[in-house]
């Protein structure tokens, strides 16, 4: 057995964002940090365009401890600077200590009672996090080596995140798939490992074809269209399966749009778990308030785009997309492109290969010479890859989302946490803040409720998601973001109302900053 440090008692696997969190968090355990590629970042690294920025102004989108730098700066940040802040904050934390690169998990083994494994009254058997011996083995491989080498922790942090990695690619009956094709597939991830001037020349007076329409496709077509300038540029087609709403920018008619669903009046107007009898008759009197928000949305989005044009108006209210953390910023210049011909856009619920391109369900042909797969990432196939039998077969509920109690610990999955599986207006926040409360369970402040409860809780957030969304699988907790992180700060003992005054926690957003560590946590283990 090889011990990669006698003091090393948690295993954090995923060297991004939330394992960089988690780090943080848990630095008083001296945890080991396995990151798989040369590098840290996650998707920022290794899923990004040359053209990719964050979709939230800078202020909503950093550490509680480690503001931006120009956080007054109006642009949104490119995926160079947010690297570039990333790394700062490893180095600030002293965090690379932690890191070790180039070690890709490959299997994780269960120490404990394989009979009674995570089917107890009690999570973990006694609902401890850390029971001072070690509970989960985890095989690494380093570098080009291929030898497997085994480590054993107390506890395993799961950061391997929902995108990047493993591509989610269509499946099609034999002769309409890609080997009919005459030209290249390729899926968004193939295109993220080129250089700028590879994919310049990749799509440079070529016939290309996007399918999707979300902000990977939005940004790839743009891409493309930019490449194709000129009299022998070709235009980018757009296939089209189901529509979202896309947003310029963060106004509304003038008004700033955290008003419609970042503050506590906000939330208000929308369903939340556990919200009680009282609770829940308001919200449903308060229906038609909440339907005329997203329809004032909505005219400004009719207005300001040519969504009619194009037939890109969705069908379904915009609360939807906000609901299911699938609101999209569109880049300045996609529809002046569309205007320009160089976009344009099909749609389309089925579609297949033909020799020279891709076939719709109307029978319209669209030639092509490359077809690229904006069709997101099998971000659950990757955990299943790594977990052991029966575990790997508990990463999805009936309704296909995982079912993470405050986001974190699956209810039978002992002594093992998850982080950054369930999304929000800003992952980054919700990521920190769950491993603060994750950093409480461990040195024993928070108490888990027993596993049948846990379940419960999980279950009432998915039938609330079901009444919400129908897009309700991607489990994203935006319209009731903040009761989340009451329920955080209420079992880790802070105080839940974080504003100053009753008008600020009325009318002002939320962000990392109003979560900055109390003074009761800063204590040197």
């Amino acid at each position: 057995m090889v011990g990669l440090r006698k003091e090393s008692r948690v295993a954090i696997i995923g060297g991004g964002i939330s394992g960089l969190a988690a780090a943080k968090q848990l630095a008083w355990l001296n945890p080991t940090v396995f990151e798989a590629t040369s590098s840290i970042g996650g998707v920022w690294r290794h899923c990004s365009y040359r053209s990719t920025r964050l979709q939230t102004p800078r202020p909503d989108y950093e550490f509680s401890d480690f503001p931006w730098p120009d956080r007054t700066d109006p642009t949104f940040p490119t995926y160079k600077e947010i690297l570039d802040y990333l790394e700062s904050y490893a180095t600030h934390f002293d965090l690379w200590r932690f890191v070790k690169l180039e070690s890709k998990v490959v299997e994780i083994k269960y120490l404990g009672d394989e009979k009674n494994a995570g089917f107890s009254e009690l999570w973990s058997g006694n609902g401890q996090a850390l029971n001072g011996r070690p509970m989960w083995e985890v095989g690494i491989v380093t570098g080009q080596s291929a030898t497997v080498e085994w480590y054993e922790f107390e506890f395993v942090v799961m950061c391997l995140g929902k995108y990047g990695d493993v591509p989610k690619m269509p499946v099609f009956p034999w002769g309409r798939g890609p080997e009919v094709f005459d030209g290249k597939v390729l899926h968004t991830l193939d295109y993220c490992k080129l250089k700028e001037e590879e994919t310049k020349e990749l799509m440079k007076g070529k016939k290309v074809v996007v399918i999707g329409y979300k902000k990977s496709a939005i940004d790839l077509a743009l891409e493309c269209a930019e490449a194709n300038q000129g009299l022998d540029g070709q235009p980018c087609t757009m296939v089209i399966r189901t529509l979202h709403w896309v947003v310029p920018s963060y106004s509304i008619w003038g008004l700033p749009f955290y008003l419609f669903y970042s503050t506590r009046s906000s939330q208000f107007l929308h369903e939340r778990p556990n919200q009680g009898l009282f609770r829940s008759l308001l919200s449903h009197l308060l229906t038609p308030l909440k339907t005329g928000v997203s329809k004032f949305i909505e005219s400004y989005l009719s207005y300001k785009l040519p969504l009619e044009k194009y037939g890109l108006k969705p069908e379904h209210a915009f609360h939807e997309d906000y609901a299911s953390c699938q609101m999209a910023i569109l880049p300045e210049n996609f529809f002046s492109e569309a205007d320009a011909g160089r976009i344009r856009f099909e749609k389309s619920d089925k579609w297949w290969f033909w020799e020279k391109g891709v076939v719709l369900e109307d029978g319209t042909k669209l030639e092509a010479d490359i077809v690229f797969c904006a069709t997101g990432y099998e971000g659950k196939k990757k955990l299943r890859s790594v977990l052991p039998k029966p575990y790997n077969g508990l990463i999805e509920n009936n309704s296909g989302m995982m079912p993470l109690y405050r986001g974190t610990i699956h209810p039978f999955i002992p002594n093992m946490a998850f982080v950054g599986y369930i999304e929000s207006v800003s992952n980054l926040h919700t990521s920190e803040l769950r491993c603060r409360w994750l950093s409480s369970l461990l040195n024993g402040r928070v108490k888990l409720p027993g596993a049948a409860d846990m379940l419960k809780e999980v279950n009432t957030e998915t039938e609330v998601m079901k009444r919400t969304t129908r897009f309700y699988k991607r489990h994203c907790i935006s319209t009731y973001s903040i009761q989340h992180s009451d329920d955080m700060c209420r079992e880790m003992g802070w105080e839940q109302w974080r504003k100053g005054n009753w008008f600020s926690e009325a009318f002002s957003p939320y962000n990392n900053q109003d979560y900055k560590e109390e003074k009761s946590e800063l204590i040197n283990f």
